[in-house]
């Protein structure tokens, strides 16, 4: 398997390996990924993995080829469809080479694949993942059916309790990943409202993660600061198995589009997702969509002047303002809906 980034990317694809285990299960399994990604993946049962430092270049490639160059796979699924990842399956020997099919195969990925999965129009990141089994012949009926579940180890779950000893909590994640305009991250205001909204209500306490990042300290330090209610700020003091094991003790996690929701989606902690400059249809929580507040037609309208149906499919709403159109009260109105149909 070939699938280096990203964490919400990584997180979706484990069940596709479960789905493996289970149709295969005398299959030796060997994941190719991403440093930060096998932080998040270490311990999953039954895969080996070997691990690419994107830093690294090249030089790191040809290592990976190194460690590989007596091998040969009966099969080897292509699941990114990035130059960098094609570039770096080159060296991996294997006599299927199944990749994306060639609407979904971005970057030239079909020239680095022998076969390709079926093709699916409009469909969510989920189903693309699901889409390598269905063509294997091996899927679950439905992709929802499939066995989400990430690898928490013993060290993550006492890393989670002792810095949250508390027994009700919400999880928020404020900030999603720098990548060039990529603007996806919600206002400090609009997380002041619904964390003090949420303890005054329903006497859930914000816990706030993140990473090192200097724009992920700024949020947690001053939403913390700033609320007159108690908020935890735990930004770049978990590991990431450490913010999956809080999710999963967790009452509710509200994230943008970023690594967090898809790790409640596989854990099943309830997620409300704030997106604007993207599909929640193609990338939104899988199992979550319906609490989505979802400003992403608005955006393509006020800065694309384009309607959804307009855009290319997963087409981002480039605008530093987008997310500006999500206001406090639609957030609000997401939580009590939620807690309404799932007190907590």
């Amino acid at each position: 398997m070939l699938r280096l980034s990203a964490l919400g990317d990584v997180s979706n694809v484990v069940p596709v390996v479960k789905s493996l285990q289970q149709a295969w299960p005398e299959a030796r399994i060997v994941w190719v990924t991403g440093k930060t990604e096998h932080s998040l993946l270490k311990g999953l049962a039954g895969v080996e993995f070997i691990v690419y430092d994107k830093s690294t270049g090249l030089k790191g490639m040809r290592a990976i080829w190194k460690q590989l160059e007596g091998t040969r796979f009966d099969l080897l699924l292509h699941m990114q469809a990035a130059l960098r990842a094609s570039v770096l399956s080159v060296g991996i020997k294997a006599k299927v080479r199944l990749g994306f099919d060639k609407a979904r195969a971005k970057d030239w990925q079909w020239l680095f694949t022998n076969q390709r999965i079926k093709p699916r129009k409009k469909g969510h990141v989920v189903e693309g993942f699901y889409d390598f089994l269905d063509t294997l012949g091996i899927a679950p009926e439905q992709p929802s059916d499939m066995q989400w579940a990430l690898p928490v180890s013993d060290e993550a779950i006492a890393e989670a309790l002792k810095k949250c000893p508390c027994d009700r909590y919400v999880v928020i994640s404020p900030c999603s990943s720098q990548r060039a305009r990529n603007f996806r991250n919600w206002t400090i205001e609009g997380y002041i409202a619904v964390v003090e909204h949420l303890y005054r209500h329903y006497q859930l306490k914000a816990v706030i993660t993140g990473g090192d990042r200097a724009i992920e300290q700024q949020y947690g330090q001053e939403i913390m600061e700033r609320s007159s209610t108690p908020v935890l700020n735990l930004v770049a003091q978990t590991s990431l198995q450490g913010v999956v094991a809080l999710i999963q003790r967790s009452s509710l996690v509200i994230a943008p589009d970023s690594g967090p929701v898809h790790f409640a989606n596989a854990v099943n902690t309830p997620v409300i997702g704030l997106f604007a400059t993207s599909n929640v249809q193609r990338t939104g929580p899988y199992k979550w969509q319906d609490w989505v507040v979802n400003k992403y037609p608005e955006a393509a309208r006020t800065y694309m002047n384009k309607s959804v149906d307009q855009l290319s499919w997963g087409q981002r709403v480039r605008h530093p303002d987008a997310m500006e159109l999500i206001q406090t009260q639609d957030v609000i109105y997401q939580i009590d809906r939620l807690m309404a149909q799932q007190p907590v």
